[in-house]
């Protein structure tokens, strides 16, 4: 098959799960789904070798692709990427490329330009300037940054409760649902609860429908927490608008923002002021098919 169909493959390495494609043509060969565990972007080597095993482990025996793509999380500059392709193309005598993974909402969409943004765990917004180069805003990640991302939701709301508290306020729907996510037994207990993570993205994260209940049970709290969230997401496409990058189209993806219409509707609304003229996208096909797309453009 492979003497004379090119078989391609894409890879997208999210933050919790990997998601490879190989297609062979319009055939698809592959389609594999793991944990994105040993995951090591900021080391070279082991992370070309990490992908190098999960293609081995995904394609049929003595296949071998003809062109690859990744997109990966936290591949955060384009030194780092590049790295990584150098020592990925060790592995396999093909043209590869090695993107971060908010790349691949763009060509995943069917699209030349325009921006990617995840609101998903995390948050981050990337695009491309008119000569090519890569732009990308946010993604500080759960302590530093990653507002309206499910981590950073869960932060801004224990801010928000603690806030609240100090004001001599009785703990509201947000409040109470916090205490008991996190098994403590008032709100000031809720800090040493966060400091005491041992993986603040996913185990602040995974609290964030305390924050979308809260605020469907009618506390201002956790309504306040969403909206600002929401403009803190268009806020990255404006800061990507003001450094020269095409934001006529702006490509959602991500577990967070496409399940909640509550932090949809806070974005998009904020987006119409920070980025007039913008087109929301929601991506309706797996990101992995922009690594697809990438891998075919290399052959």
């Amino acid at each position: 098959m492979q003497d004379f169909t090119p078989l391609v493959v894409g890879i997208d390495v999210g933050g919790t799960k990997t998601h490879l494609r190989a297609y062979a043509g319009d055939g698809l060969v592959a389609d594999h789904v793991r944990t994105s565990s040993g995951w090591r972007p900021h080391d070279p080597v082991a992370a070309a070798g990490w992908l190098a095993a999960l293609v081995s482990g995904a394609l049929p025996r003595g296949v071998r692709p003809a062109a690859l793509s990744v997109g990966g999380h936290a591949c955060e500059t384009p030194r780092q990427c590049t790295q990584i392709r150098t020592a990925l193309q060790l592995h396999f005598d093909a043209p590869a490329s090695v993107v971060g993974d908010a790349e691949l909402l763009v060509p995943a969409a069917g699209l030349d330009k325009g921006v990617g943004l995840v609101a998903g765990t995390g948050s981050v917004a990337v695009g491309r300037l008119a000569d090519g180069t890569s732009v990308q805003v946010g993604g500080w990640g759960a302590v530093l940054g990653d507002e309206g991302g499910s981590a950073g939701l869960v932060r801004e709301a224990a801010r928000a409760v603690w806030a609240a508290h100090d004001l001599g306020e009785e703990p509201d729907a947000l409040a109470l649902g916090l205490i008991d996510a996190f098994q403590v037994p008032e709100v000031p207990a809720l800090g040493a609860a966060l400091e005491g993570a041992k993986s603040p993205s996913a185990d602040w994260g995974r609290h964030a429908p305390v924050v979308f209940a809260a605020a469907e049970a009618g506390s201002p709290l956790a309504r306040a927490v969403i909206d600002e969230g929401g403009r803190s997401l268009a806020a990255l496409v404006g800061q990507l608008a003001a450094r020269g990058v095409p934001v006529d189209d702006v490509v959602i993806a991500g577990s967070t923002i496409l399940a909640q219409p509550g932090l949809y509707d806070a974005f998009t609304a904020a987006l119409a002021d920070s980025a007039p003229g913008a087109q929301p996208r929601p991506l309706e096909v797996p990101p992995v098919e922009g690594a697809v797309a990438l891998a075919r453009s290399l052959l």
